[in-house]
């Protein structure tokens, strides 16, 4: 991935319209471009898309570049209003149209906040230099692009969340997906589930769903993020973790690899012709597959139990993960037609 371009988070793009919005406040006058200094000290500069200035008010809004990264919000416009605050009021934020409101607890916001994170806020109050102000966050567009991202599953309603950590999108690193798991877990806790799965596709989270009777707040999409998933709750349990999804996904897992990305890993067939070793003709021809549903075919023909095999297996790779954590899994794995073909576990 080297030579992709950075972008900036919706966290950096609200506070450099924030910073733009209170200058025009101030003075009439909208610095344009506009610098802020990020956390880890960048000093990125952005052009302004809307100046609008009021009665009491000032409104900047800058588009959103994400850089090389296939972002969900890359050129969604970001609005930031700022309008005078009672003296001692400190900075009061509103979430505009198109960001999101927290409904449920297990973030890190109250029930009842607008969504933005503690970072772009800490970012948004240090520009404004401790003015008391009241700064309301819009994102053109937001309530669309939110059901596109896990906000409404977290119980974030309205719109989009303002995110960013460090102000900087890295293209690829898919640092938002592991967080919104990471959330997920929260969510799960606080309201007070005992089972939880991940799974690694619509049709295998339908599966686990429909199966055990989970509800929408204990469904993890976990995607190829196993890892995370694991990792996250040898440090935050929950009692029961499913783990859901197709053959060759589980096989992969089942390898040792808590990657499950086609770039980032691939199914072992020596592996899997291994797991049916005590049936060697079979097994030379797992060995030879085209692709693991290829080799699960082939011993579905034979009478031999793969999907099992590699649910077994996948299971002890996520036991080995969650070295010692108290959480029971199970494992499910399934087919293109969502039929399920293997299972491990309680």
């Amino acid at each position: 991935m080297s030579g992709l371009r950075y972008g900036w988070t919706t966290g950096a793009c609200a506070t450099a319209a924030t910073k733009a919005a209170h200058a025009a406040l101030l003075t009439g006058e909208f610095p344009d471009p506009v610098e802020i200094t990020l956390p880890k000290g960048q000093r990125p500069a952005f052009a302004l898309a809307v100046e609008e200035l009021g009665d009491g008010w000032a409104t900047a809004g800058i588009v959103k570049d994400a850089g090389d990264d296939p972002d969900v919000t890359h050129g969604a416009l970001v609005r930031s209003t700022v309008r005078h605050g009672e003296p001692g009021s400190g900075v009061v934020f509103r979430a505009g149209p198109g960001v999101g409101t927290v409904t449920r607890p297990g973030l890190p916001l109250d029930v009842g906040e607008p969504a933005i994170n503690p970072v772009p806020r800490s970012m948004m109050r240090e520009v404004l230099g401790g003015a008391d102000a009241v700064v309301e966050i819009s994102v053109d567009g937001g309530e669309e692009l939110a059901r596109r991202t896990w906000n409404p599953r977290l119980g974030i309603l309205g719109g989009l969340s303002i995110l960013g950590t460090t102000g900087v999108v890295v293209p690829y690193s898919c640092s938002a997906w592991i967080d919104s798991i990471r959330r997920g877990i929260d969510v799960a806790r606080a309201a007070g589930r005992v089972h939880v799965a991940g799974a690694t596709g619509s049709t295998s989270e339908k599966v686990a769903a429909e199966l055990y009777g989970l509800p929408e707040d204990a469904l993890l999409d976990m995607g190829d993020f196993a890892g995370a998933v694991l990792k996250y709750l040898r440090r935050h349990p929950v009692p029961r973790l499913t783990i859901a999804g197709g053959i060759g996904k589980l096989a992969k897992l089942a390898a040792g690899h808590l990657d499950l990305h086609s770039k980032r890993s691939q199914v072992d067939f020596g592996a899997l012709a291994a797991l049916v070793a005590d049936h060697p003709e079979t097994a030379e021809r797992v060995r030879h597959a085209n692709t693991a549903l290829d080799a699960l075919r082939i011993c579905q023909a034979a009478g031999v139990p793969l999907g099992d095999l590699v649910a077994s297996r996948a299971r002890d790779t996520a036991l080995g993960t969650l070295r010692g954590a108290p959480v029971a899994v199970d494992v499910v794995v399934i087919d293109r037609a969502g039929t399920i073909v293997g299972r491990a576990g309680p």
